[in-house]
């Protein structure tokens, strides 16, 4: 966690004293970032986001630079979704500040916090279906954003944008199961059978000719939701550091984490709206699916390693992820099985 001395210096940076702030506060719920809130006494509210420093053997290879993701998603989303506005940033690890980005704060609160999960419930159920329908439509537009030359993480941490889909994704897994041996991380299978698994399925990302936008973090915490109860609108959408530009399909592994999306009628008729045609889930979205359940599930296990995380959340990420990843391995070979 960043110090108050280090947000304060990224705010004179700007030009902003403290005879100019109003209110300054940590806000909780990320396990990355040290992100605050900072209200201006002309009524201005800001979102500070600084990196943690980057200390050998505390960051997974594809966390290098990721306030270039973000700023990124927020700059090629501006005009599809409400996200929040980059009003400065400095990407720059070696400036005096270091790298942090300052953007507008959307209204709203995490819609998990408001879904019953923390015994808060705030939205009926009538209202969740229409907020979902509304999500579809909105991912639908963000999906139709396309990248500007190439597939992979814009930040290119993992080296420069891959012409092929293929290409980026390999060696997205590649990085992840090379963290994964680094680090020790627990998994269910070795890392030498995920790896050969994921490339024997890989041909089927080759169906994937276009870089969209895709979020790949759109659980409710990183969705806002504004208004008074009956009247809920999705005030924003958030935390894009983990952007990257590949196939749309995968944003569906967060939408309905440990869920299956094909059940989500109310998201899907929303999407399918916004698209302009339905989503066939086909064999090939189902087996690219399968494949970004796996990493998703991977960097989950991995990540608790170099983040050093407290036993007890270990064993909650043991027990649920680890039987999550498995499920999702078995999904590409049978569907590898049925394609023989």
């Amino acid at each position: 966690m960043q110090s108050d001395d280090t947000t304060a210096a990224v705010l004179r940076s700007v030009g902003v004293t403290k005879d100019l702030i109003a209110t300054v506060a940590p806000l909780v719920g990320g396990t990355f970032n040290a992100v605050t809130r900072v209200t201006l006494i002309d009524g201005s509210d800001w979102v500070v986001k600084i990196p943690p420093p980057p200390t050998d053997g505390t960051l997974m290879s594809y966390e290098r630079d990721l306030l270039v993701n973000e700023v990124e998603f927020y700059t090629c989303a501006g005009e599809s979704a409400a996200v929040p506005r980059v009003l400065h940033s400095e990407l720059d690890p070696d400036a005096p500040t270091g790298p942090y980005v300052i953007m507008s704060a959307c209204p709203g609160r995490p819609w998990h916090d408001i879904a019953g999960a923390a015994g808060d419930r705030v939205l009926s159920d009538d209202e969740e279906r229409r907020l979902r329908n509304e999500l579809g439509r909105i991912v639908a537009r963000l999906h139709s954003v396309t990248g500007p030359g190439g597939f992979g993480y814009p930040a290119r941490a993992l080296g420069p944008l891959a012409p092929t889909w293929r290409q980026a994704f390999t060696a997205m897994t590649d990085a992840v199961l090379a963290d994964a041996d680094t680090y020790r991380a627990r998994l269910p299978r070795s890392t030498a059978d995920i790896r050969a698994l994921i490339t024997a399925a890989s041909p089927v990302l080759d169906d994937v000719t276009r870089p969209a936008l895709v979020h790949f973090d759109l659980w409710q915490g990183n969705l806002l939701v504004d208004g008074e109860p009956g009247t809920c609108t999705i005030g924003g959408i958030i935390d894009g550091e983990r952007m990257f530009w590949g196939d749309p399909v995968a944003d569906f592994v967060s939408l309905a984490l440990f869920a299956n999306m094909e059940e989500d009628e109310d998201f899907l008729a929303g999407y399918g709206s916004g698209s302009g045609q339905p989503l066939v889930f086909d064999a090939s979205v189902r087996l690219r699916l399968a494949l970004y359940r796996c990493y998703l599930y991977l960097i989950m296990l991995v990540e608790t390693v170099p983040r050093r995380a407290p036993q007890e959340h270990l064993d909650w990420t043991w027990k649920e992820v680890g039987p999550q990843l498995e499920s999702a391995l078995g999904d590409v070979e049978s569907a590898l099985r049925a394609r023989d």
